[in-house]
């Protein structure tokens, strides 16, 4: 069975930064499209980026300039690399994963950031 685990959450003042981490087990290839979403109370789920399997990448409005995705090679891992962080990115972070173009998408359990002012 696939499997998504999210680490590296925490609690940081304004200003700050955090890197995230997304490892992805039960698959025999490299996954096709890895991405990070956030979703704070009441609010809808976001995207926050992504990166496809040819290094394409995305970034929603919020995190241009200050995110930066990126992945592993042979391991499918893919790291959220946050600096600047405000108040307004306090959200549970959750990592997606898709085999293939159209696939499944698979969901980790999230991981919470807290960022203080």
């Amino acid at each position: 069975q696939v499997q998504v685990v999210e680490s590296g959450g925490g609690s940081v003042q304004s200003g700050g930064s955090l890197r995230l981490s997304c490892a992805v087990s039960g698959f025999s290839s490299r996954i096709y499209f890895m991405g990070w979403y956030r979703q704070a109370p009441g609010d809808l789920r976001e995207l926050v980026a992504s990166i496809t399997n040819a290094n394409r990448r995305n970034y929603g409005e919020s995190a241009k300039g200050r995110f930066t995705i990126s992945r592993g090679g042979p391991v499918n891992t893919a790291y959220l690399q946050m600096d600047n962080l405000n108040p307004e990115d306090t959200a549970v972070y959750y990592c997606k994963a898709t085999a293939i173009s159209g696939g499944t998408a698979y969901w980790g359990q999230g991981t919470q950031v807290t960022v203080s002012s």
